[in-house]
């Protein structure tokens, strides 16, 4: 049972490494429901993870059980009194087990090390922020003084949202406040969270294409939700050109590392999507988008679990 769940596991962590992300990067209707393209992003790497790790973990364990409870039982008792496993354990058995524990140990080390590098990161630029900005009457947020026009959150424990003078100099209070709302929607939504896993599978895969493909269509559809979310701050026919305006003037300050900017994505898709608003899509599509996420988490997991019960 276990060679056929192993097989499994990897055609469908080949699926998710390659041809699922070029797909789901490429599909027009990501731009449509940025939320359920989100949760679909998620999925495919959790799904990708789970699948890659446990086709070599239960390829690697395969001798000893049928079942991989069953048979990680047995791979320890094998190490503390010598129990001899089921079948014959060959070299390719042991680079399985091998390979999976290194996988495993990297992508939750490589997360882990860019969860702390990144707060950190974040910690250093708050606390130089904070010497340089002010509180100015009529702006709903910090002010650094910068003939540059920028806007920018640093999110965290005590989130910091920033803009420049020249920001503030340049926009009239509807575009300003477009603005504090986009970059209070990264602050609500967590963005950065949703974000992280992204950036920590791209510096531990960066020979994967899916990697960057994947983290460049999370950073764009976190703008385009955060967009979404303005767009309430700045009601009526003229809110997108109003929004637009704004984001374009942000993009030429850029953020420190680890901010969210509203200048932030593919400007251009952004623009366009404000100015020329595509259709919404039908009522069904973000379940039924949901279900699809769920179902591709499921399939390893119950891929993983199936041997044990049946």
């Amino acid at each position: 049972m276990l060679p056929l769940t192993a097989l499994l596991l990897g055609l469908l962590a080949v699926a998710l490494a390659w041809p699922v992300p070029a797909v789901l990067a490429r599909a027009g209707w990501t731009r449509r429901d940025p939320v359920a393209a989100l949760v679909c992003w998620q999925a495919v790497g959790l799904a990708g993870g789970l699948s890659i790790i446990g086709a070599l973990l239960v390829h690697g364990l395969s001798p000893w059980g049928g079942s991989l409870p069953e048979a990680w039982w047995a791979w320890a008792r094998h190490w503390f009194t010598g129990a001899q496993p089921a079948g014959p354990v060959r070299g390719d058995h042991w680079v399985a087990q091998t390979l999976a524990a290194v996988l495993a140990l990297e992508l939750l080390g490589v997360l882990v090390l860019a969860l702390v590098r990144t707060a950190r990161t974040r910690a250093r630029h708050r606390a130089l922020l904070e010497l340089l900005v002010d509180d100015v009457s009529g702006v709903d947020a910090r002010v650094l003084e910068s003939p540059v026009p920028a806007a920018f959150c640093i999110p965290g424990a005590r989130p910091l949202l920033v803009l420049s003078s020249g920001m503030v100099a340049e926009l009239d209070p509807a575009e300003l406040a477009a603005v504090v709302a986009h970059e209070r929607a990264h602050l609500a939504e967590r963005h950065h969270l949703l974000l992280m896993p992204f950036v920590a599978w791209r510096e531990a895969l960066p020979v994967l294409p899916a990697a960057d493909r994947a983290h460049d269509a999370v950073r764009d559809l976190v703008e385009m939700r955060a967009d979404d979310v303005a767009l309430r701050a700045v009601p009526g026919p003229a809110g997108r050109r109003t929004l637009a305006k704004a984001i374009v003037a942000a993009a030429e300050g850029g953020a420190p590392q680890g901010a969210l900017a509203a200048g932030g994505g593919v400007l251009t898709a952004r623009v366009t999507r404000l100015l020329e608003p595509p259709a919404e899509l039908p009522r069904w599509a973000r379940p039924a988008a949901i279900g699809a996420a769920i179902t591709l988490v499921a399939a390893p997991t119950l891929l993983l679990v199936l041997p044990a019960v049946v």
